[in-house]
């Protein structure tokens, strides 16, 4: 059995050749073992990485602003919600409300952020390795182990666990 320091290096590369197994492994998991085993392997990966160091969420995606998100943060920023819209926000293809701009431009120098008391819902809720989401929208978990070390670290410990 690998270190979890073994299992991360190169994580990014062994993401990519094991994106095939994956898919293949989260098609076939039985959902009951999945679901127990969720809670102890996302505590295990936020305690074993650090966000600050990586923060390719915020610097290469957007999540999803809701109309509450939306109200929260511009009432933080002392913004109306209409000029927030206009200065941060586009609609994207599915009609929801995205960043205009890459990286996130709350994200500050140190990959903290600068709304986190705020932020929107699906950045509170990201990589969403805490529950169904893995199993329930299988491609955009697949997708996020690509660039989320703490996905791909709860997908390896999934299939070590042989769920």
């Amino acid at each position: 059995m690998a270190t979890n320091k073994d299992l991360l290096e190169n994580w990014e590369k062994k993401s990519g050749d094991r994106q095939k197994e994956y898919k293949k492994f989260l098609r076939r998991a039985r959902k009951q073992d999945v679901l127990k085993a969720l809670p102890e392997l996302h505590e295990e990966a936020f305690a074993t990485i650090d966000c600050l160091q990586c923060a390719n969420c915020c610097k290469h995606y957007s999540p999803r602003f809701t109309p509450p998100d939306i109200k929260r943060i511009s009432r933080f920023l002392g913004m109306k919600e209409g000029a927030f819209k206009e200065k941060y926000l586009r609609t994207d293809e599915d009609e929801d409300f995205v960043l205009q701009t890459k990286p996130c431009p709350f994200l500050q120098v140190d990959n903290a952020c600068s709304i986190y008391e705020v932020r929107p819902r699906d950045c509170a809720n990201f990589p969403y390795t805490h529950n169904d989401f893995m199993l329930k929208r299988q491609p955009l978990a697949l997708k996020n182990s690509t660039f989320c070390p703490i996905t791909y670290f709860v997908i390896e410990k999934l299939i070590e666990k042989k769920i």
